[in-house]
């Protein structure tokens, strides 16, 4: 439900607010949209930190006493991030108009709507913290749900909003105001009732907290806000130095959207990782080698195969799905959809090492490839935007990610984690290749033999080839060829 609600948010209300709005305006509140994105990051690494306090009380006498005590210290702090990082955006945004800095100085709502995204998004943090409690006790899913309905509701809103109002500012209130609600209804009514120890840390952590306990925190936290500030940042901080860096509002818009699709790419690899990830976690603190290595080869396999094959039925269909995903109001670059395409599905082998890497208490690992990343990212930025504009921005991604998160992270985990990873890294070459080259031959095939134009040409084309696919694949569903398909993986 998560992943069809960001396909919903990031593809399906796309047309919907190019009907009211222009390209100028869509790039606009693509710019907006990755701000408020880019907010989580004040989370600095705490609700990571918090999960693992949270397990390692279990095993304490006073579960639920400890546990509340460090979940009340801990919403102050959070509570207190609120507070003066929104006074440091309000300051900021009179000192430099967002407006002026990004490019979008005809819009008179836009300072007004990145203040209200961002404050907004902020104001919704201290939830990050009841989700982590909710993750240890076993309540994840109301936590899940929840969000999801927050996410539904808002997106009907922005809908009302663009065709009611038509202004950035009012489509930026529809989308946050579900957040704070959805954080409010976490905070002050659902956690007390499904966990009614936590009303006994508020009287045991009346007490001020030192600096020291405080600082001690933050710096435990440290590599978890390292990694996912690097992958914040190249999901979001490309579409603010495009807005600032190129003055084609056209190309803006332009970037915006592609990146849309490689975002969601990135973040359904990731989905598909992260329970394969947790297994890894456990392995490998139980120490099994044998099934470590078989489960990480596995998973490496799948999601590599994964990302391959949607990226082999997209590039071909790529231009008729532009035009109709933009009512052809937005011409489309096919190199820079090329770039970004082929780059997620690369550097795809490189999430589910990230992922282990997460689940393995490997903090100074991730700290020196993913700041190396992020600053790999910013210099190339700031060499190829102002020359090549969004395809510099493409190119800095892909490769800022095959330099650091594939060069050194997915070879130094391949290392320690397989017994033949040269070989491993082989086989998925190879599958990426084959999958790649076979599936854009099918749809270039289908493309040229198939007539016509529109919605229903388009739909014709995805299930001939989904078709043929699933046909091509359907041998897999025999476990006798499956079992013999995953024991030729190089462990």
């Amino acid at each position: 439900m998560q992943m069809l609600l960001a396909l919903t948010q990031q593809l399906l209300l796309i047309p919907a607010f190019l009907q009211f709005w222009s390209s100028d305006m869509l790039a606009a509140w693509l710019a907006l949209f990755a701000a408020g994105n880019l907010v989580i990051v004040a989370d600095g690494g705490l609700q990571l930190r918090s999960i693992n306090r949270f397990l390692a009380f279990k095993s304490c006498v006073d579960c639920d006493g400890r546990t509340a005590n460090f979940y009340a210290r801990m919403m102050r702090i959070y509570l207190r991030i609120v507070v003066v990082l929104g006074a440091l955006l309000i300051v900021g945004t009179e000192l430099f108009p967002p407006a002026a800095v990004l490019g979008f100085r005809g819009l008179p709502t836009f300072d007004t709507a990145m203040l209200a995204i961002t404050v907004g998004t902020l104001l919704a943090l201290p939830a990050n913290l009841v989700s982590g409690l909710y993750r240890v006790h076993g309540k994840y899913g109301r936590a899940v749900w929840s969000q999801n309905v927050a996410l539904a509701l808002g997106q009907v809103g922005q809908l009302v909003a663009v065709a009611w109002f038509g202004s950035l500012l009012a489509v930026a209130i529809a989308y946050v105001s579900t957040q704070i609600l959805f954080a409010l209804f976490l905070i002050a009514y659902d956690a007390p009732r499904q966990l009614p120890f936590l009303r006994r840390g508020r009287d045991r952590s009346t007490a001020s907290l030192s600096w020291r306990w405080r600082s001690g925190q933050f710096g435990l936290g440290f590599p978890f806000f390292i990694a996912n500030l690097t992958e914040l940042a190249l999901a979001n901080v490309p579409m603010l130095l495009v807005s600032a860096m190129v003055t084609d509002r056209v190309a803006v818009a332009q970037w915006g959207l592609v990146r849309v699709i490689s975002s969601f790419l990135r973040g359904l690899c990731i989905l598909i990782t992260l329970p394969i990830g947790a297994e890894l976690g456990h392995d490998h603190a139980i120490g099994d080698k044998v099934r470590l290595r078989r489960l990480y080869a596995r998973g490496s396999l799948l999601v590599t195969a994964m990302a391959s094959l949607i990226v082999a039925g997209l590039l071909p269909f790529w231009p008729d799905f532009f035009a109709l995903w933009t009512h052809g109001s937005i011409p489309n670059d096919a190199t820079l959809a090329i770039t970004l395409l082929l780059g997620s599905a690369v550097v795809a082998p490189s999430l589910m090492a990230f992922v282990f890497a997460n689940h393995s208490n490997r903090g100074d690992l991730l700290v020196r490839t993913k700041g190396l990343q992020l600053i790999a990212f910013l210099i190339l930025s700031a060499l190829l935007i102002p020359r090549l504009g969004p395809l510099g921005a493409a190119i800095a991604i892909v490769a800022s990610d095959l330099l650091t998160q594939f060069g050194i992270l997915t070879l130094v985990i391949m290392r320690q984690t397989l017994a033949h990873p040269l070989r491993h890294m082989l086989v998925l070459i190879a599958i990426m290749v084959t999958i790649m080259l076979g599936g854009s031959g099918l749809g270039l095939a289908i493309r040229a033999v198939v007539p016509g134009t529109g919605m229903l040409h388009f739909l014709v084309e995805c299930t001939i080839w989904l078709v043929v696919v699933s046909v091509a694949a359907s041998s897999l569903l025999i476990g006798r060829v499956r079992l013999r398909v995953l024991a030729a993986v190089p462990t």
